[in-house]
């Protein structure tokens, strides 16, 4: 219970120094600028976000939208839910203690507390459970419809 209390109230602080945007539009670019700076896809959070906040000295980062949203990623086939409220400590190639993120798996709802890259240049996103467990999929499955569409003008 203690440790609790101690990482809520470290949360708090991280909130309280960190910078904080409103609007769906501003909202959006920050995230994708913050996900690009680490070196993650950008489409990682593909729904609207009302406020997000980033405390760059901790790497504490918070998206808030609505209401909870459900958003399938075709190209591998994964319906993921987002929370109102998703938190995550953010550092280069990686989300730790990731909080409000869902995977749906045969017929659960499976928590996702880390998004990794397998390695600095590898093009696969290792995604972790608390329990340790862990899937990998090509971080191209995560990349904005805008992105694609550029890199295959790119390629011919």
């Amino acid at each position: 219970m203690a440790t609790q209390v101690t990482m809520s109230q470290g949360i708090q602080s991280c909130r309280d120094k960190a910078e904080i945007y409103h609007g769906a539009d501003l909202c959006s670019q920050k995230a994708r600028e913050l996900l690009e700076g680490i070196s993650l896809p950008k489409g990682l959070f593909p729904v609207d976000i009302e406020e997000m906040g980033h405390d760059p000295s901790s790497g504490f980062v918070w998206m808030k939208r609505k209401s909870k949203k459900e958003h399938k990623f075709k190209r591998i086939n994964k319906v993921v839910s987002y929370d109102a409220e998703v938190t995550a400590f953010a550092e280069k190639g990686r989300l730790r203690k990731l909080t409000g993120v869902k995977s749906k798996e045969m017929l659960i709802w499976v928590a996702i507390s880390d998004i990794y890259l397998d390695n600095a240049s590898s093009d696969k996103l290792v995604f972790g459970v608390p329990s340790g467990l862990t899937r990998t999929y090509p971080a191209s499955a995560f990349e904005l419809e805008e992105d694609k569409a550029d890199g295959q003008k790119n390629k011919n």
